[in-house]
């Protein structure tokens, strides 16, 4: 092993070469967004039964078994 003075500082620089730098952080109010809810729940809250059978999926019928 080359264990000499600045040889901590070399590998550091090859690092940042090779990887580059980290990405800024982002704030935690940045990632978030606020939405008022529908009283009603709007049509995404519905539930129909009749129509769900659409929906069913099954990996043994995706497959064909």
């Amino acid at each position: 092993m080359n264990e000499g003075p600045g040889t901590e500082a070399v590998e550091a620089a090859v690092r940042h070469a090779r990887f580059g730098a980290l990405p800024e952080r982002i704030r935690f109010e940045d990632m978030t967004e606020g939405v008022e809810a529908t009283p009603s729940g709007g049509a995404n809250a519905s539930y129909d039964p009749a129509g769900s059978w659409k929906f069913y999926s099954c990996l043994a019928l995706d497959l064909g078994l």
